[in-house]
């Protein structure tokens, strides 16, 4: 017994067997669906807070501050995307609903590589803000080439996907969804076109070449990102290095804004880091394995639910903790002018009262440690 699925012919036995498999994981993808309900959640909230947060403060527009605003943007648009998967898991697969997960996909992936690419800015700019301080010079961050990477990190990931909008939608090949794959609405899956085994007869060679289209794409982009953060961060790390062994340590005002700007520098990575590589060991994976009904895959997909979901949330906590760790230091420093000469006191409340908080100065002290 066959039957026609658009334009394939599958084997009924294909289908039970797939939907008995579909059955054995159903539990987990119901997880899957809650927990990427919930870190896409709080991802929004914590993007949401530092877009806010730069617009109060009137600093969307400096070249402190531009690079994170776009970043959190993007963290907050993915939100919404990954809010829009889980809502629609489970929904009845129907040709509408097909062509909406495919296209869902599709923009998902978009805005993952676009925050590659803008983490790579901040990390460039955190990493010349660093070198800045330590040498003690004027702002050397070109507005121009500023602007030029973040046109560049907002197209260039449009472009690359326009083959998948376009082949995509015209060939049909998000009719690969009426196989009794409800979750493929999940963002879960780091490429566009759903993952079926060619030897199947599921996909038609163009949609199985647009499928690993997608996910090359993926991977080249996250590699190029991954290797500029890479070395900015060793040369990060090593530049504060040699500031430390030739100066020391101490509480003045540039040893702080030091301080903070050289954990920004490295946390950041970090979070960058934590939150995609479960999703790039997933792609990997997925260009040499094709059965994707075993117990590696859903460690990988559990993995990539806590973790890819949560980048605005991460980000943003990272930005308060350093926020309140250069607070915490420019208080300690002034509370130990009390054990001090009085002419170190007398410099210690200058200080202090220089680096006070004010919403009316952009390019003050605060906004210098973005």
């Amino acid at each position: 017994m066959e039957m026609d699925v658009g334009s394939w012919r599958v084997s009924a036995p294909a289908v039970f067997a797939y939907a008995a498999e579909d059955g054995k994981w159903t539990p987990v993808y119901t997880a899957l669906q809650w927990i990427q309900f919930v870190t896409a959640t709080l991802s929004i909230i914590g993007s949401s807070s530092l877009i806010a947060y730069a617009v109060f403060q009137r600093s969307v527009k400096t070249p402190e501050m531009r690079p994170l605003f776009y970043l959190s943007a993007s963290d907050l648009i993915l939100g919404f995307c990954w809010l829009m998967g889980a809502a629609l898991f489970n929904t009845e697969l129907k040709t509408p609903h097909n062509v909406a997960c495919y296209n869902l996909q599709t923009t998902g992936q978009i805005f993952y590589m676009s925050s590659f690419f803008y983490t790579a800015n901040y990390t460039w700019r955190l990493f010349t803000d660093l070198k800045n301080k330590i040498h003690n010079w004027e702002s050397t961050y070109p507005g121009l080439l500023s602007r030029m990477a973040i046109v560049l990190s907002s197209c260039l990931p449009i472009i690359l996907m326009i083959p998948v909008f376009a082949i995509g939608n015209s060939h049909g090949c998000y009719q690969n969804y009426s196989q009794p794959h409800s979750h493929r609405c999940l963002l879960l899956h780091n490429a566009v076109a759903i993952n079926v085994s060619a030897s199947q007869g599921f996909s038609s060679p163009l949609c199985t070449a647009v499928h690993f289209y997608g996910l090359g794409a993926f991977l080249v982009t996250f590699l190029t990102a991954a290797i500029i953060i890479l070395v900015l961060l060793s040369r990060a790390c090593a530049m504060h290095r040699k500031y430390v062994q030739t100066s020391g340590t101490s509480d003045d005002h540039r040893s702080i804004l030091i301080s903070v700007a050289e954990r920004r520098a490295a946390m950041y990575p970090c979070v960058f880091f934590y939150c995609w590589a479960p999703a790039v060991i997933l792609g990997i994976v997925k260009l040499f394995y094709f059965e994707e009904h075993t117990t590696f895959y859903m460690i990988l997909y559990v993995l990539q639910a806590f973790t890819a979901t949560s980048q605005g949330l991460l980000n943003c906590l990272v930005y308060g903790w350093t926020q309140n760790f250069y607070r915490y230091l420019k208080q300690r420093s002034c509370h130990d002018a009390g054990t001090q000469t009085p002419l170190l006191r007398s410099e210690k409340k200058r200080l202090y009262h220089s680096t006070q908080l004010t919403t009316g100065n952009v390019d003050g002290v605060t906004n210098t440690v973005i």
